[in-house]
């Protein structure tokens, strides 16, 4: 299952790499969140390999996730696989200058099952899929109107 979108930010490309490259921000939100991030501090923060493991609760159950940036081009965007209960998750962030002032944000997340259990899980959010793309979109654009100021 695939969740994707696009948002247009009036905002020069170093910028919106920047805002989108702060992990420590994105950890900072999760930690808020009630989430249990910790990452592997023996890679740098800007380079492939860099690790996180985090623990939440889902619907009431323990869950663990563990993720890694596997991909990473400076002003242009990244990539992060995660995985998680049988879930392997691709989540890439593109970005193109439309001009000096103004760039393009494309945001998607890719669902991969790899048991049984998780393709019913999969196969459930696909039917509410309108819905979460909805959330998906509001989540995204509402970080785009922050950087647009």
């Amino acid at each position: 299952m695939k969740l994707s979108t696009r948002e247009d930010i009036d905002a020069p490309i170093a910028t919106v790499y920047k805002a989108v490259s702060d992990f420590d921000a994105f950890e900072r939100q999760l930690l808020r969140r009630g989430v249990d991030v910790t990452r592997d501090d023996s890679h740098p923060l800007d380079a492939p390999g860099l690790r996180w493991q985090a623990r939440f609760d889902w619907r009431g159950k323990p869950q663990a996730l563990d993720a890694e940036l596997i991909a990473i081009e400076p002003n242009q965007g990244y990539t992060i696989e995660s995985k998680a209960s049988g879930v392997v998750a691709l989540s890439v962030v593109d970005l193109v200058a439309l001009s000096k002032t103004r760039t393009r944000l494309f945001v998607s997340v890719d669902l991969r099952p790899t048991t049984l259990t998780s393709r019913l899980f999969v196969h459930s959010l696909k039917l509410g899929k309108s819905a979460l793309s909805r959330r998906f979109k509001a989540r995204v654009s509402d970080f785009a109107s922050k950087l647009s100021g």
